[in-house]
């Protein structure tokens, strides 16, 4: 590393030394922040990409970069059994992350004050690692990736993210405005951030850098303005050189952590009829080709947040959609882990007494544009994932209990017509992950 990286890297250092982030009180727990704990449950990625459930429990997963902690906290809360590492270059964040552990009773974890590109000094290989908010801030985000493609796993799965330069156009111009006024050039503080505060309200509210960037609600979080306007060593990148620097690197992307959100079809008023050269060129794009126009056309995603793994042969692996009636009839039917908890087992319980369709979609949304509803009756059939997974047959023979008549007809409703209801209801709801579907060995 060059002198110049090396005295941007301590100024990044130092900037977390003083201000660990995210500045979350201790006392602020994440049980029921079922969002975040589906993105942080390794059942997440590692389903997505091997259409298998896996059992978090003895796994070795890391957070590189855990700064104060919360992210790590999420780790430990959405795996349970899992052993978690975290690695961050502040003693100051390192101090806090082991502290809020230790807090919710986590005995299991271990902390280390080291930069990534040392990772390897640990000598352990991960099932699984998050590197959130870190990679935009090296050198080059292949230094990054590769250390981290250096102890895992050959089935693990990386979590990272870069800034999106087209997203925080705005917020770069503004970084360059506060360098020139040599608000960066050590390390800031509140005297910085009191004239940046000043230098924006100063502004007339038509100002295009204060239209963009400027949020009333937060003018006395300090934070805010560190991490975003004073943000040492922050750098932008488009979806192109996101996948460049993973084949730099000897990785291969799996996806977006937030997939649902980079729906190219979603953009257009009806996805069912597109423009006609659209409709004939964008079957034919690459994934990297898709998510590019996206961006391009509706840039709102600040993190180009993903999932990586190493490189491996072609396979394909069997998606729901080319599985036969008798994948069908031998598979089960798990529930995603986040949303096996008592306070939604209570609210589809109510549904079903008060026979008002079932909103699945309502304590989480990752992955749902619009809310997902499930008819009542239905719902009910699936209240035995709420204690373990069930063979699909099972639930049809649930289902026909629950419905043994047509009720237009009234004539008995057929096992071959159960199956079919139940196989539609856990395809809609396998697009969602709310349930996680696996065919028997």
């Amino acid at each position: 590393m060059n002198s110049e990286n090396s005295e941007l890297q301590e100024k990044i250092r130092q900037q977390f030394e003083t201000g660990p982030y995210p500045r979350i009180p201790l006392e602020t727990s994440l049980k029921e922040d079922y969002n975040f704990l589906f993105i942080h449950n390794l059942a997440t990625p590692y389903y997505l990409k091997n259409k298998k459930i896996i059992d978090p429990k003895g796994k070795l997963i890391l957070d590189a970069g855990c700064g104060s902690g919360y992210k790590a906290l999420a780790l430990a809360e959405a795996n349970p059994g899992a052993k978690i590492v975290g690695i961050d270059l502040s003693q100051e964040s390192v101090n806090l992350a082991r502290e809020r552990l230790q807090y919710y009773g986590f005995d299991n974890a271990e902390f280390y004050v080291m930069p990534i590109e040392e990772l390897p000094q640990l000598g352990m290989k991960f099932d699984y690692i998050n590197n959130d908010e870190v990679l935009y801030l090296l050198p080059s985000p292949v230094i990054g990736l590769q250390a981290m493609k250096s102890v895992l796993k050959p089935e693990g799965i990386i979590r990272s993210n870069l800034h999106s330069s087209i997203a925080r156009d705005s917020y770069f111009r503004a970084q360059k405005i506060f360098k020139m006024m040599g608000l960066m050039d050590d390390n800031p503080g509140e005297l910085e951030v009191s004239i940046v505060r000043e230098t924006l309200k100063a502004l007339r509210d038509e100002v295009s850098l204060k239209k963009a960037t400027w949020k009333a609600k937060q003018e006395d979080d300090s934070e805010y303005y560190m991490m975003n306007y004073l943000f040492q060593g922050d750098k932008g990148y488009t979806i192109p050189q996101l996948f460049a620097a993973l084949r730099d690197a000897g990785l291969e992307m799996l996806g977006m952590v937030n997939w649902r959100r980079w729906e190219l079809s979603e953009l257009f008023q009806d996805p069912e009829d597109l423009p006609t050269f659209l409709a004939m060129s964008l079957p034919g794009l690459s994934v990297e080709e898709e998510l590019h126009l996206f961006e391009l056309l509706h840039p709102i995603h600040r993190l180009l947040d993903f999932w990586c793994a190493h490189t491996t042969p072609e396979q394909t692996v069997a998606t729901i959609l080319d599985w036969t009636d008798g994948d069908w009839q031998s598979a089960w039917v798990h529930l995603h882990p986040q949303l096996r908890n008592p306070t939604l087992q209570a609210d589809l319980l109510q549904s079903i007494s008060n026979r008002r369709p079932f909103e699945i979609s309502k304590y989480l949304t990752t992955t749902s544009l619009s809310p997902i509803y499930v008819e009542s009756s239905l719902a009910a059939c699936l209240l035995p994932l709420w204690e373990k997974e069930q063979p699909v047959s099972d639930l049809v023979e649930r289902w026909i209990q629950i419905r043994p008549v047509d009720p237009a007809t009234l004539a008995p409703v057929s096992h071959k017509a159960a199956f079919e209801e139940i196989k539609q209801l856990l395809s809609d709801l396998e697009v969602f992950l709310y349930v996680l579907l696996e065919r028997s060995t």
